[in-house]
């Protein structure tokens, strides 16, 4: 019995479910808010891996929030209408076409496909935007150089009473688009709605899903993971971080200066990463938390 391999493998199944245990009491009951965005989005199998992953955070009795971007999306539906794209800091230029098409994309196909995804897999999710409930309420902002990038809007307020309300029963799935007290409608960065949903929560965590392995320390070598942080830490390096990783670093420090525990940034190209990181003693990916 003992050389059976399948008696190897079974031990080998219940050592990693022994290893996931003591995290699974400790999360029990905690929110964790997930940025949902990059690779993971864009290969079937990952998404279909990453919506069993978050069904399980539900079953064994977390509370997962989905707030998703769509960056792809949007560009290719963008090209396919021949509209300029260009990113500032990171930040996608809103012209009020842009954000017309952002909003289409984001809360008419990219949401109601991670809801069906969700509820195919055992859980009901609701789909969400910032204007349902006025769950958000923003304003506009300019790049991090003060330039104009149009409709691009900062959240000012998340009304916290919706998503709670929603999670009750449901798994939320939060499209990163809201509007103004004029009702004007704005392309809201999906890292920094992640950040303010989080931070309004008071989650426990924060999950942001991306292409890289984690923050690099050289960001031209994917082996120079900066594997654990702190918030002052990443507030010092910023100044000297462009691209799609600033706006990340930005959101993790708002959320735990909003009172989360700990951001995690992660590869989402990588096969149940959600999971690796919350559940195993090496996890993965880049770890940033309120200690000096």
């Amino acid at each position: 019995m003992a050389d059976d391999p399948r008696a190897v493998d079974h031990l080998r199944d219940v050592a990693t479910l022994l290893e996931a245990l003591p995290y699974i009491r400790e999360f029990h009951g905690k929110t964790v808010v997930i940025k949902y965005g990059g690779a993971a989005m864009a290969d079937p199998t990952l998404e279909e891996e990453f919506a069993r992953d978050v069904v399980l955070l539900k079953y064994v009795g977390m509370n997962p929030v989905v707030v998703h971007g769509g960056g792809p999306e949007i560009t290719t539906y963008m090209e396919r209408l021949d509209l300029p794209v260009r990113f500032v800091g990171g930040l996608r230029v809103s012209d009020a076409e842009t954000v017309e098409v952002a909003k289409m994309v984001l809360v008419g196909k990219v949401n109601k496909d991670i809801v069906l995804r969700l509820g195919r897999h055992g859980q009901p999710a609701v789909g969400l935007c910032g204007d349902d409930g006025l769950l958000f309420r923003a304003t506009r902002q300019a790049a991090p150089g003060g330039e104009d990038i149009g409709f691009v809007g900062r959240i000012e307020r998340v009304d916290v009473e919706v998503v709670n309300h929603v999670a009750q029963d449901y798994i939320p799935v939060v499209a990163s688009v809201g509007a103004d007290r004029d009702g004007h409608s704005y392309n809201i960065n999906a890292d920094e709605a992640a950040g303010a949903v989080a931070g309004a929560l008071g989650a426990y965590k924060i999950m942001f899903l991306t292409d890289v392995p984690g923050w690099l320390r050289d960001p031209g070598d994917p082996s120079s993971v900066i594997s654990q942080s702190s918030a002052e830490e990443v507030s010092r390096a910023l100044p000297g971080v462009d691209g799609g990783m600033r706006p990340k670093l930005k959101a993790c420090v708002d959320a735990i200066h909003a009172g989360v525990s700990f951001a995690h940034i992660v590869d989402g190209r990588v096969p149940h990463s959600l999971l690796l990181e919350l559940f195993t003693d090496a996890g993965q990916g880049t770890k940033i938390g309120g200690g000096p």
